[in-house]
């Protein structure tokens, strides 16, 4: 009988935190535990590599992917976030360091992309890689907001 109560105890505590704490805080951990989680990329977005440019979202959403996807030089993506805006890569095929890509729609045709990461070198790198493939496709904004921490 003990050993029951105690099951059916600890069972409804798990329910009760659950409840409690919310969902995300399971999925999260679940996500940490899988290696696919993008809370450090999220935290870490004060610090990010800012720059402007004069595009609209979805065409720089997708020319960011394809400088990524660039061969010799992938970084595979992780992650997508439609409703956070972001993109979690890889910071190469052998190094899975974390780097998050966000965009935020700033006025219409103009989008600011943000670099994150826990690594400055991973960060700085994907920063000059996507930078300068954007800088390749359009010119920077006159009033750009570059490098802005």
């Amino acid at each position: 009988m003990k050993r029951s109560m105690r099951y059916v105890l600890v069972t409804i505590c798990f329910l009760l935190s659950a409840i409690l704490f919310g969902c995300a805080t399971i999925k999260e951990a679940a996500k940490g535990f899988a290696g696919v989680s993008t809370k450090i990329l999220e935290e870490k977005r004060k610090e990010a590599i800012k720059e402007s440019f004069a595009i609209d979202y979805s065409s720089c959403y997708a020319k960011v992917k394809d400088i990524l996807r660039e061969k010799d030089k992938e970084s595979p993506v992780y992650a997508e976030d439609a409703q956070k805006k972001m993109i979690g890569v890889y910071f190469s095929e052998t190094d899975t360091t974390p780097v998050g890509v966000f965009f935020t729609e700033e006025a219409k045709g103009s989008t600011m992309v943000e670099i994150s990461s826990p690594s400055t070198y991973a960060k700085e790198y994907i920063a000059n890689r996507v930078f300068s493939g954007i800088n390749a496709l359009v010119k920077p904004r006159e009033d750009k907001k570059a490098n802005v921490k």
